[in-house]
């Protein structure tokens, strides 16, 4: 087994995919209103996800004020679709101006305000090519639940904080929050439907890829 990954190393590697000006700004916003956007990190590994899958429709939850919608955006196609849910219509406020900003057309992101639990079970089975949670941890399982319903086949979901600031490797951190983001990763990478993947950027980045099935 390598050495551990020296705090240095890890910095360069979370900040390897440079943000622009617009990201910029809207981490700036982020801050004035009390948001934790993603790491530049995780957003560079949105982008690539997204990118790789040839993502047409991806739905997001939580907007914040748009860095990971912007992310994502930025390695979808031409023609893809962001849904992104957040319960906070001043948060998606925010974002759309992110959006506009960056110069995506307006029909690219459809922002919806509402509890995300009461959206996703209004969206379309097995119409997403990747959905991303960066949300409340005690809904984390339903929305589970709800990307593999709305997931196509070889679609990917990931979840952010999967390391809850270091607490989840900490076998002595026992409170409920952490306990809950352990369990998630136990769900996902025991899940016989689903390829798991835990990457060590921003406070960790959990995927899971939905199995293709034999008709």
């Amino acid at each position: 087994m390598s050495d551990p990954i020296s705090a240095a190393s890890w910095i360069y590697a979370d900040e390897f995919v440079p943000e622009d000006e617009v990201l910029a700004a809207a981490r700036e916003r982020a801050a004035a209103v009390g948001i934790t956007p993603v790491s530049p990190g995780v957003g560079g590994a949105l982008r690539f996800l997204a990118s790789v899958l040839d993502a047409r429709a991806v739905v997001e939850v939580g907007t914040g004020t748009g860095v990971s919608g912007l992310w994502l955006l930025r390695g979808m196609r031409a023609d893809g679709v962001l849904t992104s849910i957040d319960i906070e219509a001043e948060s998606q406020r925010l974002a759309r101006q992110t959006f506009t900003d960056a110069g995506i057309p307006a029909q690219r992101a459809r922002t919806i305000s509402g509890a995300a639990l009461d959206v996703l079970t209004r969206l379309t089975d097995g119409h997403y090519d990747l959905m991303f949670v960066d949300a409340d941890i005690e809904e984390a399982d339903a929305c589970l639940t709800e990307a593999l319903r709305l997931l196509r086949p070889g679609g990917v979901v990931a979840f952010d904080n999967a390391l809850w600031g270091g607490r989840v490797p900490d076998p002595s951190q026992r409170d409920s929050e952490t306990a809950a983001v352990r369990e998630l990763g136990r769900t996902i990478a025991a899940h016989e439907g689903l390829v798991p993947l835990l990457l060590p950027i921003g406070d960790g980045l959990l995927l899971g890829k939905k199995e293709w099935t034999a008709d």
